[in-house]
């Protein structure tokens, strides 16, 4: 038997970000003002630092990881590679199952890796408050525990329905010091008009970040900082990646298939990014988004320009969308309940060279429960998602015989969603499957472009 854990030792963190442009067969499509011209950087300088739009359009393969940001990065990288063992004794399969495990970081979840440099940029910047928005919570509670390491005040609009369902989430951040608003709010215009046309709204990720980036756009004082969907948010996620290559290679295997959770895309980007270099060199690895069948972006969205907010104050990429006036329902995995996707991940998807599958919310708890029962970790139920597809495909491997090396991204544990584990517990969950009417009524409001 392998090794349960795999480590990296500490001076292994990789130095440098992996930029998955620098080896895509095209280039990404531009991104566009609201109003369908060609967007400008002054544009993008109200609510972003320099450094970052820089790598939000850089094509060039390697990015430097600035000293600071790593030497903060050591409080919980490198994070370890597991050998799923007792998984796979469980489900009597012939697949090897490893998994990242992102939960290690203070905030639970691999949302750290981009809050880091996020925060870091904006401070060398001079930039002393930044505005955000969150689903589950932990993207909010990434910003909140390094704002606090800069020096910098948050503020974060979190979405309605996991607001009420999280609530530890919420008291994380504001043990951290962030500021955290039930999203829609009467806080701002955006929220306003929402809560004008549903005053029982759960929210969405699309109009919280239509508050955050008001609030951003109308003070000086103030930058806007994005917890998934663009690339530069993505080019810091790969960290995740580029140690798994290391640990691998340590014990010298390699995987067929990676799973990730899908929602904005930072999740499955960081995971599968780097090794989607080698399958740019030619090498067998198939790269499987994972997304809920409540909110299928990739699976039964429409390839075009779209907002990335709800109200269309950002400006246009060309995505998988569900159409920026979707509201999703209501599920607990509150970060993958988005109506959009990475431009990046999207275009990967259209161009054929990633796979995207959906999978229902009580599946999911299921396969988080028989892992938690068989490993001892409690996953978050985004997380859940990618443990469904891979419990699904190692039991394709026993049938077939197949000793495949199945390997997906745990992004965090749900020690802070038993709320939703107790309501599967007794019953109390149910699945949901998007009517197609309901999307093409959001899709026929796409913007003219």
């Amino acid at each position: 038997m392998s090794d349960k854990k795999i480590y990296l030792e500490e001076s292994e963190i990789p130095t440098h970000w992996y930029n998955v442009v620098a080896d895509m067969p095209n280039p990404p499509y531009p991104v566009l003002a609201p109003d369908g011209s060609p967007i400008t950087p002054d544009a993008l300088g109200a609510i972003f630092p320099e450094a970052l739009i820089m790598q939000e359009v850089s094509r060039e393969r390697w990015v430097e990881i600035p000293d600071e940001v790593r030497e903060i990065y050591k409080l919980w990288r490198p994070s370890p590679l597991i050998r799923a063992t007792r998984l796979e004794a469980a489900l009597g399969t012939p697949a090897k199952i490893y998994y990242k495990y992102e939960g290690v970081s203070p905030a639970g979840s691999h949302k750290p890796n981009t809050a880091v440099p996020q925060a870091y940029y904006n401070r060398e910047a001079g930039i002393r408050r930044l505005t955000t928005e969150t689903g589950a919570g932990q993207w909010g509670s990434s910003l909140a525990l390094v704002g606090q390491m800069f020096g910098i005040e948050v503020k974060v609009y979190m979405v309605k329905v996991s607001y009420d369902q999280k609530p530890f989430r919420r008291s994380m951040m504001q043990t951290w010091g962030a500021t955290v608003i039930a999203s829609p709010s009467d806080q701002t215009e955006a929220g306003r008009k929402i809560l004008a046309e549903d005053a029982n709204s759960p929210g969405s990720l699309g109009i919280a970040i239509s508050e955050a980036v008001e609030e951003a756009a109308s003070r000086s004082d103030t930058n806007y900082a994005l917890g998934s969907v663009l690339n530069h948010v993505l080019l810091h996620q790969t960290v995740i990646g580029l140690e798994a290559k290391q640990q691998f290679a340590k014990v010298g295997d390699y995987p067929d298939m990676i799973f990730a959770p899908c929602g904005g895309g930072s999740n499955f980007g960081g995971v599968a990014f780097p090794f989607l270099a080698d399958k740019a060199n030619g090498k067998e690895v198939r790269l499987v988004a994972v997304e809920p069948a409540s909110c299928p972006t990739l699976t039964r969205g429409h390839f075009a320009y779209d907002f990335g907010d709800a109200i269309g104050m950002t400006p246009l990429m060309m995505m998988y969308t569900l159409g920026h006036e979707f509201v999703p329902p209501g599920i607990h995995a509150g970060g993958l309940r988005y109506h959009g996707d990475s431009p990046l991940v999207s275009q990967l998807y259209n161009e054929g060279l990633i796979e995207a599958i959906t999978v229902p919310q009580l599946a999911t708890f299921d396969a988080g429960i028989q892992f938690a029962r068989s490993e001892g970790i409690i996953p978050a139920p985004e997380s859940n998602h990618a443990i469904r597809a891979v419990i699904d495909e190692a039991l394709r491997c026993k049938e077939s015989g197949e000793p495949k090396t199945l390997f997906f991204n745990l992004s965090g544990h749900g020690h802070f969603d038993m709320g939703s584990y107790d309501a599967y517990l007794a019953g109390k969950l149910e699945d949901f499957d998007y009517p197609a009417e309901a999307i093409a009524a959001a899709l026929h409001h796409l913007p003219k472009v």
